[in-house]
C-alpha cells in the first residue's frame, strides 16, 4: 500500500514563502508608522496661546505682546497640526491661567524664551529655525519695554568647538559674514548723523559686529573656505540725511543680520553651531528693537525676527 507523502512538496514551500513575504507588509500596516510621543512644540504652543489671551485682556498695555505671541501661536499650531501627534494626557501649561498683569507677562516671556532657546539645538532643521525666531521674538519683546524686564543679553557669539562646516552650512556662514561686513559699514556711516548721546550704542554695535565677522572668518578658514571680503560700496535702501533715517538704517542692518544668522540655524545639524547662530540672531533682534524704539517704528519689536515678512 502506498500512502501519501508527509514531506512538504516544493509547491508547499513556495506557498509558505509567499505567505511569509505577505505577512511582513501586513505587520507593517498594523504598526502606527509615526512618532507617538507628545510633540515637543506642544508646551510652546499652549504657552503662546495663553500669553496672547492674557496680553489681549490687558488692553493697550499688552497689545504688542498679544500680537506677537498670537503670531508665535499661529506658526506653532500649523506645525503641531501637521504632525498631529498624540496630545498629552496630563494637564500642562494650558492649565496655567493667563497672565493678568504686566509683571505676569514679564515672567511668562522670560520662561517662553528660555524654553524655545533650549529646544533649538535638538529639533529638525525646519523646526529649529521657527523656534529660534520665536525665541528671538520673545527677547525682542523684552527689550521693547522696561515694564517687560528688558531680559538677558544674548549669549556670546564664539567659534563652536569642533565644528565642521559642510557645503550648505559654509554657504550660510558666508552669508552671515556678508551681513556682518554690511553692518560694520552701516555703523560707520551713521555715526556722522547721530547725536553724541548715541556714540556708546554705535561703539557697542560696531564692536559686536566686528567680533562676529572675525568668528565667521575663523570658522570658514578652519573649513578650508576663503572668507568673502566686504563689498567695495554699499547702497542704503533709503538716503541717510539725518538722525531718524540713520537709526532706521541701523535697524535694517540688524534685521538683515538676523535673517542671515537664522539661515545658519536652518542649514546645520550641529548643535554648537546652532547655539552660536541663535545667540547672534537674538543679539541682532534686541539691538534692532532698541533702534526701532528710538525712531518710533511700529511695531517696536518684530514678532519673528529673521523670518520673511
Amino acid at each position: 500500500m502506498t500512502g501519501r507523502s508527509t514531506e512538504p512538496s516544493r509547491r508547499t514551500f513556495l506557498r509558505m514563502g509567499a505567505m511569509a513575504v505577505l505577512a511582513v507588509p501586513l505587520a507593517s500596516a498594523c504598526s502606527p508608522g509615526f512618532d507617538e510621543s507628545p510633540d515637543p512644540l506642544g508646551p510652546l504652543l499652549r504657552a503662546a496661546e495663553t500669553d496672547a489671551a492674557g496680553a489681549k485682556a490687558l488692553g493697550a498695555e499688552g497689545e504688542a505682546v498679544a500680537t506677537a505671541r498670537a503670531a508665535h501661536a499661529a506658526a506653532l499650531k500649523t506645525e503641531v497640526d501637521r504632525l498631529n501627534r498624540p496630545k498629552p494626557e496630563q494637564p500642562g501649561p494650558a492649565a496655567i491661567p493667563p497672565p493678568s498683569s504686566l509683571d505676569g507677562l514679564k515672567e511668562r516671556l522670560a520662561v517662553a524664551r528660555k524654553q524655545a532657546e533650549g529646544l533649538v539645538p535638538t529639533l529638525p532643521r525646519y523646526r529649529a529655525g521657527m523656534v529660534a525666531s520665536i525665541a528671538a521674538g520673545c527677547a525682542a519683546l523684552q527689550q521693547s519695554s522696561e515694564k517687560l524686564g528688558r531680559g538677558d543679553d544674548a549669549g556670546a557669539v564664539e567659534v563652536p568647538a569642533g565644528v565642521r562646516l559642510g557645503g550648505e552650512a559654509a554657504e550660510a556662514v558666508q552669508q552671515a559674514l556678508a551681513a556682518e561686513h554690511a553692518a560694520i559699514w552701516v555703523y560707520g556711516l551713521v555715526s556722522a548723523y547721530l547725536p553724541a548721546a548715541f556714540s556708546g550704542a554705535v561703539s557697542r554695535g560696531t564692536a559686536e559686529h566686528v567680533k562676529r565677522r572675525d568668528v565667521c572668518e575663523r570658522m570658514l578658514t578652519a573649513a578650508g573656505q576663503a572668507p568673502a571680503g566686504p563689498e567695495a560700496a554699499y547702497v542704503p535702501p533709503r538716503p541717510v540725511t539725518e538722525a531718524n533715517s540713520a537709526m532706521e538704517l541701523v535697524a535694517t542692518a540688524e534685521a538683515d543680520a538676523s535673517a542671515a544668522w537664522l539661515g545658519v540655524v536652518d542649514r546645520t545639524d550641529d548643535a554648537a553651531l546652532r547655539t552660536t547662530a541663535l545667540n547672534a540672531l537674538i543679539g541682532s533682534a534686541r539691538r534692532g528693537t532698541a533702534w526701532r524704539a528710538e525712531f518710533g517704528a511700529k511695531p517696536v519689536a518684530i514678532a519673528m525676527p529673521g523670518q520673511s515678512a
